[in-house]
């Protein structure tokens, strides 16, 4: 006898990265940096930290359920109406209710691959059928992705950026997709990292909410803002879509702490500003480093890099584990080479490559005693 609904119990545990704390307790060291799950290597926003200790007195007192002050603060920054958006308990709690809105048992659910495991994860419980088609040259094949439509598709998850490649499709490459898609189908983009985005022909989901498309634009406070241990996340979308999803949304989704920082940090320029420099720098250096170590990696739209070491990946990110840094290795995605790196700050961007020649220098020097 099974309790479990159908097709959980071959749901794979998804497998999340290191923590500090268990890197410092296994291997008896002091001192590490994580570099494996693209959080904001400053931390949160000053101003965000500050409205949570002013808030924090109130705990006791049940949040707004529907995030009002938050929604109508972000409906002024898009240019949509309030009731056009949902903030929920960060982007996989969106994705999920995503998925309960739309996805019928036998509904198709596409995406590419490799590239965010909550796509699958909410389409199973669901009992949706979860179909991908592989990525080219490590960014969203559209024109594949477009084939693979049948009249049995409900939803298409597109990350753009890509994760974990970091790869973006452009303007012209989703205005072909879109001009594709069947009034059956719902088009979800995963604008997680959009904010790290410098390349003018990226292509924001935004454009197709305007024009009241089947279409939902996912975000995050939990990257750019650093907010990522408070879960925030919110989905946009025209009114015939949102009205559906919304009825999905739990009591209370969003904490009161959260609520009150993800206010306060759409305040602080000074701090995305900061940010975002750190990061562009700390990109440009890893990327020349990676490629004097003969690495070759994937155009990087994020904070983040996939990169190929040519090297075992699971050799690598041990090795790097003793030596107090933490990746996200690809095999976890099927490439056993790949490693998927947050840029950190330029020190521990620095760490991390020194981290990284030591090992090679050790290793060569094994290889030629044998």
């Amino acid at each position: 006898m099974s309790f479990s609904r159908k097709g959980i119990i071959d749901l794979k545990l998804y497998v999340p990265g290191r923590s500090i704390d268990e890197v410092k307790r296994q291997y008896g060291i002091d001192d590490v940096v994580k570099l494996a799950s693209n959080e904001n290597p400053l931390g949160a926003s000053p101003k965000a930290v500050q409205a949570i200790i002013d808030t924090a007195a109130n705990v006791n007192m049940y949040p707004d359920p529907i995030s009002m002050r938050l929604c109508e603060k972000l409906a002024k920054k898009l240019n949509v109406e309030p009731s056009q958006i949902m903030v929920s308990n960060g982007m996989d709690n969106v994705l999920l209710l995503i998925a309960e809105a739309f996805v019928n048992e036998g509904d198709e659910v596409l995406t590419c691959a490799p590239s965010f495991d909550t796509y699958r994860i909410s389409t199973v419980i669901m009992g949706g059928t979860f179909k991908t088609v592989p990525l080219k040259a490590h960014k969203f094949d559209l024109e594949a992705l477009a084939d693979a439509i049948t009249e049995k598709t409900k939803l298409i998850f597109l990350c753009n950026p890509n994760n974990p490649t970091g790869t973006i499709v452009t303007k012209d490459e989703v205005e072909r997709f879109m001009a594709r898609i069947p009034e059956h189908v719902i088009v979800m983009f995963d604008e997680a990292y959009y904010e790290f985005v410098d390349n003018p022909e990226y292509a924001q989901g935004m454009r197709y909410v305007h024009e009241n498309r089947n279409v939902i634009v996912g975000r995050t406070f939990s990257k750019l803002y650093g907010l990522a241990g408070t879960r925030v996340g919110y989905a946009i979308a025209p009114h015939h879509i949102m009205n559906i999803l919304k009825r999905t949304l739990a009591p209370f989704p969003v904490n009161l702490l959260g609520q009150a920082a993800a206010l306060a940090a759409l305040d602080d320029t000074e701090f995305v500003e900061r940010a975002l420099r750190v990061n562009r720098e700390g990109k440009q250096y890893l990327l020349t480093e990676f490629k004097k170590l003969g690495f070759d990696s994937a155009d990087a739209n994020g904070n983040f890099i996939w990169t190929d070491t040519h090297t075992d990946g699971r050799f690598l990110e041990q090795e790097l584990l003793k030596r107090g840094v933490i990746i996200r290795a690809g095999y976890l995605w099927g490439f056993d080479t790949f490693m998927r790196v947050s840029i950190g700050t330029m020190e521990q961007c620095e760490r991390l490559i020194s981290a990284l020649k030591e090992i090679f220098r050790v290793t060569q020097g094994r290889a030629q005693r044998a």
